[in-house]
Parts: structure tokens; sequence; C-alpha cells
């Protein structure tokens, strides 16, 4: 005998009775990224501890951290590798 597999159908996301490309682009946050916006606060998600990037560098508070020593740290591995990455990212927006 051979099994039934069961699978769930994509939901009618644009509410026009069938499931389309419109839909399945939907349900991937594709609509909202056309109209400018972003699917998500992903810089707001990304940065949990403001100033944790400074502390381990030994930066002072309100000073920049030098680019020299925020290249060498997006180099190491672990959380202050991610972290000057992603000041690194950010500094780009900035421009």
């Amino acid at each position: 005998m051979a099994e039934v597999i069961v699978t769930k159908k994509f939901p009618d996301l644009t509410g026009d009775g069938k499931v389309t490309q419109a839909d399945i682009l939907k349900g991937r946050g594709v609509g909202e990224m056309k109209k400018g916006g972003s699917t998500s606060k992903w810089i707001q998600k990304a940065v949990t501890k403001p100033g944790a990037l400074k502390k381990a560098l030994g930066v002072k508070k309100g000073e920049k951290i030098p680019a020299g020593k925020l290249a060498k740290a997006a180099k190491a591995p672990g959380k202050m590798g991610q972290r000057a990455r992603l000041a690194q990212t950010l500094r780009k927006l900035g421009k």
C-alpha cells in the first residue's frame, strides 16, 4: 500500500479566492518591500546591547570607533566580530 501524503495548501493572502503567484510573493514579504518599506525593523532587532562593541574595544563613550580598529575587530570570531561587521554596515548606511 502506498502512503498518502497530505500537504497543506498555501493560504489565499490577497483575498481573490484563488492561490496565485501574488499570494506566494506576499507570503515572502515581497509586496511590502516594493512599497519602499522594510518587512521588519532589522536594525532595531540587531542592536540588542548598545555600546557593547565600544566597551569591548575600549573606546570611551561619546567617541567614534576608529576605522582601523573596527576593521581589525570585524575579522574576529564570535559576538565581537558580528557587532563590528554590523557597525561597518551601519556606517555605510549613514552616508
